[in-house]
């Protein structure tokens, strides 16, 4: 380790510690992420080598984010995992050829980020299952995008494969990037002030006056670089006698004015060196002296960098500091700048690596180049081969802004845009279209960048913001491009049904413009005239052209009218559909890796399967919801969870969510959450028996029409408003049940019957409740059964009827506690007290197995094998081995076979 490094470590016991301490679990066999955090020269880059030097028997691999490099896809990813590609055959063919694609070494379909993320982290597993391995990750703020994703992705998701991932992270006040978020982390501060003055003496050559030495301790926080570095630009009698005066500015940009300095003092041809070193991203020794080659430097220019400590020219070269790279870089002026970028386009073999070659042409292009250009829009088609959205984003732009024809510069910009949007970027959508816009944009260009621009909107902003902006996108559309325009109007209902309470117009603007489109008989043509419908005739004339949409989807359609097709399904009271499609959708996402799909997928089938009475599935699927939401929104996530605590009748933390979904609909303006958390309060006070509450919270949420949560409400309404004493409030919500019923399903029909049994004749409720548990138990709806049941049983226990009230409450009791409905299950108990049975409340044993655990040991039960469940949990088949045997060794079982026995019994 360098000298200078080794001093910069003083005073680091604890975090000296911290490092071993994720050494041991790593031998243990552990994975251990970790993220320093901390100001340009706090010790970050000392610590990772100390961490490297005291992992030597094992794996270490390591790469480092570049700034100049941050256009390149994987780069920074492609680095670290290439000592380890040995391993690469033992993964799942499709994430082989995922890896194969992202990094360029094979062609194919490109990958989308959670295949590669996948890919990762079986490649770090596999590795790591011959000795530990120490992933190490510095400057990770200058990451490209997608090696930044992926590298979060898994660090969030390793677990028992004797890993550590350790990123160093240059921050100013001890907040990271955002994409690191959540991840354990350990914020470094300036050295106490006896190891700061320690620092200090042992880096000056004479004696300092001790008011100087306070000073410059105070003034650098003591920060290990700032104290070797700051002094070298005083004299010896400031040091002697006094401070040149207080220093301003931020400490980094001082500690870099520090090194331009020493730069500055170089010889030309020694300037000339740094600099083409600095913006040559990756340290390629051949390549570098190649470029100097053709600036007639030699490598006498070395000697004086390297004297100066600010270089080392081995292969790889690296900077002393990142904050020397940029130094040199920032201090270089334009032209100087250019010669280095063309010298090293020069020096690059257009063969072997076409894209760096056309990145330094661009930084060394003077003005437009339409050479140039082309070759950074090939770039960029290259990137987007790779899954490289993000990237191909970058080389766009720039080729757009080295275009000299105004007609190819607007096409390129909107292209630029276009793939932003798709990489999920939408802030940099605005400024492209505007350039764009400054050129001639044919008028069908011109309304695609009017759509783009309302869906960047709309990914920020995706409710009460967004109606407008894609109603008049799609109105631009509608001469030029019909099937874009239905596209474009649906994504405007979608937004307006979001929108809600806080937006009442929007869903008839949303109507008024679809009725100026033509018809489209493609599925989301036949969603759209079905929104329509339901808007302006209200939903029971909705319910054929809803049908004839659901029965039109087929098998192998775009799941871009994934929300429609859910909705619809629900909408119709077809939970079987609901079932399919959400299945289908999660089956197509983790498949392909898509995580766009995978995010809204499984919060969607999360809450089928709650209402299927499926809890422990839809628990699994809500506990894969953050990994696969990191680049997506959360929306539909909180209602499921909210759904799934409130039947659970757990009243504080549902009553927590319920509280989070309507402070989130306030603040976003998204008024379905309001509506859907309005229901949910119904649903948990009416299971907890708490009928005013549930009916005040119903009516709260029936003051609007929201698109499916209106007949769920209406039914939480009737039952709360009758066991209230406040029939009038139930007959309202009785008559759109009834409505409801027209639709013709199971879940409908078995829900109309229900209001008539509560709010009918009396002579008729019994075969009222006989019929609903009938359609619900035909329907596969699970919860609505029994609570059907748990009705009937009280009904029947009110008549004193005890011997059939026992048999529906026992029913109901046997159902609910099987499913984990705790509060209905607590009330079909006292029920059934009252009937003169003992009954004994249900006390949950010990818990045997981990959340973790119990999702691996029911999927393991069904027989899928390790790779299948690794892929579904975002884990590595060797994380599941492990979880497995301990699954084992606490059921007492011995294969796989025996597991759903043991979970049952338990």
């Amino acid at each position: 380790m360098p000298h200078h490094a080794t001093r910069r470590l003083l005073g680091r016991s604890r975090e000296l510690e911290a490092l071993e301490q994720l050494l041991r679990d790593v031998r243990d066999g552990r994975s251990r992420v970790l993220v320093l955090r901390g100001e340009a020269g706090v010790g970050k880059s000392a610590l990772l080598a100390r961490l490297a030097e005291r992992a030597a028997p094992w794996q270490t691999v390591s790469a480092a984010g570049v700034e100049a490099e941050s256009d390149f896809a994987y780069s920074a990813l492609q680095r670290l995992c290439a000592p380890l590609l040995c391993h690469l055959d033992r993964l799942p063919p499709v994430q082989q050829e995922a890896l194969r694609v992202a990094f360029g070494l094979s062609a194919g379909h490109p990958p989308e980020m959670l295949l590669v993320g996948l890919a990762v982290l079986g490649l770090f597993a596999e590795a790591a299952a011959e000795s530990p391995l120490v992933c190490l990750v510095d400057d990770a703020q200058c990451l490209d995008l997608m090696s930044q994703r992926i590298l979060a992705f898994v660090g969030r998701r390793l677990d028992a494969e004797s890993v550590a991932l350790v990123f160093a992270e240059r921050t100013a006040d001890g907040e990271g990037t955002e994409g690191f978020a959540g991840l354990p982390d350990l914020t470094l501060r300036g050295l106490a002030d006896a190891d700061a003055r320690a620092l200090l003496d042992g880096a000056l050559a004479a004696p300092v006056d001790a008011r100087v030495r306070d000073r410059i301790v105070a003034e650098t926080g003591g920060n290990p670089l700032a104290l070797l570095e700051l002094p070298r630009d005083l004299s010896p009698v400031e040091l002697a006698f006094g401070f040149a005066g207080p220093g301003t500015g931020p400490l980094a940009s001082r500690v870099e004015d520090g090194f331009r300095r020493r730069v500055e003092t170089l010889p030309a041809d020694t300037r000339a060196l740094l600099l083409v070193a600095a913006v040559e991203p990756v340290g390629d020794a051949p390549l570098l002296w190649h470029a100097l080659r053709l600036l007639g430097i030699g490598v006498e220019a070395a000697s004086a960098a390297e004297a100066a400590d600010l270089i080392s020219l081995g292969a790889p070269v690296r900077f002393r500091h990142p904050l020397v790279r940029s130094a040199v870089w920032r201090g270089a002026d334009a032209a100087s700048l250019r010669a280095a970028h063309g010298a090293l386009a020069e020096a690059t073999d257009a063969g072997r690596d076409p894209d760096r070659r056309a990145w330094h042409r661009a930084h060394a292009a003077v003005g437009p180049d339409e050479e140039v250009a082309a070759e950074l829009e090939r770039s960029a088609d290259r990137a987007l081969a790779r899954g490289g959205r993000a990237a191909a984003a970058a080389f766009l732009e720039r080729a757009a802004a080295l275009t000299p024809d105004p007609k190819e510069r607007a096409r390129r910009a909107l292209a630029a845009a276009a793939a932003h949007l798709a990489a999920a970027v939408p802030a940099r959508v605005p400024d492209l279209l505007a350039a764009a816009e400054l050129g001639p944009l044919d008028p069908l260009q011109s309304a695609h960048a009017s759509r783009l621009r309302a869906k960047a909107s709309a990914m920020t902003d995706p409710g009460l913001g967004a109606v407008q902006p894609l109603l008049d996108a799609a109105a631009r559309l509608m001469p030029l491009d019909r099937a874009a325009a239905r596209e474009t109007c649906l994504a405007a209902f979608g937004a307006a049904i979001w929108a809600g309470r806080h937006d009442e117009s929007g869903l008839r603007r949303a109507a008024a413009a679809a009725r100026t489109l033509p018809p489209g008989d493609e599925t989301a043509g036949v969603f759209l005239r079905a929104l329509v419908t339901w808007t302006e005739d209200g939903p029971a004339a909705a319910f054929p052209l809803l049908a004839r949409a659901l029965r039109s989807l087929s098998r192998d359609e775009d799941l871009a009218v994934l929300w429609p097709a859910a909705n619809a399904a629900v909408e119709l009271g077809d939970l079987q559909a609901w079932l399919d499609i959400t299945g289908r959708a999660v089956r197509f996402a983790r498949t392909t890796g898509t995580l766009s799909v995978l995010s809204t997928a499984l919060p969607y089938r999360a809450a089928s399967l709650c209402y299927a009475g499926r809890f422990a599935e839809a628990r699994d699927l809500l506990a894969e919801a953050p990994a696969a939401a990191d680049a997506a929104g959360v929306a539909t996530g909180m209602v499921s969870a909210a759904l799934l605590s409130a039947y659970q009748g757990r009243e504080r933390p549902a009553l927590e969510r319920i509280g989070a979904m309507e402070r989130e609909g306030e603040r976003r303006g998204l008024g379905r959450l309001n509506g859907m958390a309005a229901c949910a309060r119904a649903a948990l006070h009416n299971g907890l028996g708490n009928y005013a509450a549930a009916m005040e919270a119903a009516l709260r949420g029936g003051e609007y029409r929201d698109l499916v949560v209106h007949h769920w409400t209406s039914a939480e309404l009737v039952e709360a408003a009758t066991r209230a004493g406040r029939p009038e409030v139930a007959a309202p919500a009785r008559e759109r049940l009834a409505d409801w019923g027209r639709a013709g399903t199971p879940w409908a029909l078995g829900a109309q019957a229900v209001a008539d049994a509560l709010t009918g004749a009396p002579a008729q409720a019994e075969d009222r409740y006989r019929e609903a548990a009938d359609h619900f138990g035909r329907g596969g709806l699970g919860v609505f059964e029994a609570r059907t049941r748990l009705l009937y049983g009280e009904w029947l226990r009110r008549r004193n009827r005890r011997s059939d009230a026992r048999a529906e409450l026992r029913a109901a009791h046997t159902a609910a506690s099987a499913m984990g409905m705790e509060a209905y299950a607590e009330r079909a108990r006292r029920e059934l007290l009252a009937t003169g049975e003992t009954v004994r409340a249900r006390t949950p044993g010990p818990t045997v197995l981990t959340a973790q655990e119990a999702r691996i040991a029911r999927l393991a039960a069904t027989g899928r094998p390790n790779a299948e469940i690794g892929a579904q949990l975002f884990l590595s088949p060797r994380t599941v081995e492990w979880h497995l045997r301990k699954v084992f060794t606490k059921l007492g079982v011995s294969s796989r076979r025996e597991i759903e026995g043991a979970l049952a019994g338990g």
